[in-house]
């Protein structure tokens, strides 16, 4: 999906057994009118195909290659990135390697470091987090997924996205993150420059809330890590009216900075 105009780019990445779709509620909203949203399908996901050679492509390394691919493919020279859950995690890669990335807003996905301990530190530990590590899906999987994902509120499209996903991806991308690969995700949020929101729901049942108000971003937009209330994995869906006004911001924010950064850095090489 492309909103399309000459406004600021927006790039929104969906979470695991998710589409582009679950952005449905982001660009029938106002943003449209000011900026140009852009969601894709993941490979593996939606009405994208599977990968061929799994071990490499759903790998964290691999889905922020493919991102790169469709940054370069679509000519933005400068870009916000809003990533959920999976995208989250893919925002914070591609934030470590791509310089065309002005400003990343996280959403349900703790920066973790590498390893088991960093997952431990990051996520709740309880049965349902084993359902990310987890390839094949039974129907009970699938509904409680449904279930964590969009706060019992979900669609039948949503629910038919998790069963069409590729469970490779699941446990190929959470061996890839346990064996190091990829950017240390808390340092690189700990040391960017480029300015990081953080919002989560409330009632977010994967992340622990409590790690991630505890980091020291580099750069944490307003100072706060945001609680959406009434709102659980999946805040923009369950209340968009109050996400799409922080993202709103943010954009607004994000991209002046990435201004005076760019005017800053030609002053010091003209100097």
């Amino acid at each position: 999906m492309d909103s399309g105009g000459d406004g600021y780019p927006v790039l929104l990445l969906h979470g695991s057994g998710s589409s582009k779709d679950v952005f449905a509620r982001q660009f029938v909203s106002s943003l449209t009118a000011k900026y140009r949203l852009i969601a894709i399908d993941l490979p593996g996901h939606g009405h994208s195909g599977d990968a061929g050679k799994a071990s490499a492509a759903y790998t964290i390394q691999g889905f922020a290659e493919c991102l790169s691919d469709v940054i370069a493919a679509l000519q933005l020279e400068r870009l916000i990135v809003m990533g959920w859950s999976l995208g989250g995690h893919i925002g914070i890669e591609l934030l470590g390697r791509h310089p065309a990335v002005a400003g990343l807003m996280i959403v349900g996905a703790p920066p973790i470091s590498p390893g088991p301990l960093g997952m431990l530190r990051g996520f709740q530990t309880n049965w349902d987090l084993l359902l990310a590590s987890k390839e094949r899906f039974s129907e009970r999987d699938i509904l409680r997924f449904h279930e964590l994902c969009f706060s019992g509120n979900g669609t039948l499209d949503q629910l038919a996205d998790i069963r069409r996903a590729d469970g490779r991806v699941r446990p190929i991308l959470v061996q890839s993150i346990m064996a190091g690969q990829g950017c240390d995700q808390r340092r690189t949020v700990e040391q960017s420059q480029v300015p990081i929101a953080v919002v989560n729901g409330e009632n977010e049942p994967f992340t622990r809330l409590s790690y991630v108000n505890a980091l020291e971003f580099g750069n944490l937009w307003s100072n706060r890590c945001h609680i959406i209330p009434d709102a659980g994995h999946a805040p923009f869906w369950d209340q968009p009216d109050h996400f799409n006004s922080l993202l709103r911001h943010f954009i607004e924010d994000a991209s002046a900075f990435g201004v005076r950064a760019k005017s800053s850095a030609r002053l010091t090489a003209s100097g």
